[in-house]
């Protein structure tokens, strides 16, 4: 009796302990957006005057000096700049940044929008989202944006690339 109630007890604990690994709480934040850093970076002044930095979840946009990086600045800039928008902050980053989805003009997501007209590649190392790569997929087959560059270098490889030459 004694060890089925102590098998009992075990089971319960594991299966707390495991299920709350699986809940992902997703917070959801308004503001008026401030700035625009980059194609996937910019800032959000909440309604209670708090500024926060707030990275596009999901896809990585080309850096700055990189071909059409002004032009994903300036998509994200025209789509949000001046705007009340939502996000919905899955984590945080190291810079302290919110990873988020970004909710404007009532249900256009700013990832999707951004890799629709070809100026960002679906972050696949930081993502699971198979409709994202759809939508690459669309813009790479119909050469739009960047897309139309005969050899466009991915962010994460423009990076890399660039702390080789610094060492």
């Amino acid at each position: 009796m004694q060890k089925t109630w102590l098998a009992l007890v075990t089971f319960i604990i594991l299966l707390l302990t495991f299920s709350s690994f699986n809940t992902v709480k997703e917070t959801i934040i308004s503001g008026k957006v401030t700035a625009i850093t980059d194609g996937d970076t910019f800032k959000l002044l909440q309604k209670d005057s708090t500024l926060i930095r707030v990275r596009l979840a999901n896809i990585d946009c080309p850096e700055r000096k990189q071909p059409f990086s002004n032009r994903a600045k300036q998509f994200a800039s025209d789509a949000i700049f001046g705007k009340n928008i939502e996000i919905v902050v899955l984590s945080k980053d190291r810079y302290g940044r919110y990873i988020a989805n970004v909710i404007y003009d009532k249900d256009k997501n700013l990832s999707k929008e951004l890799l629709k007209a070809g100026y960002a590649w679906h972050y696949v190392k930081y993502s699971n989202d198979a409709t994202l790569q759809d939508i690459e997929d669309t813009a790479r087959k119909d050469k739009t944006g960047l897309w139309n560059d005969p050899k466009p270098i991915a962010p994460w490889l423009w990076r890399s690339n660039k702390k080789k030459k610094v060492k």
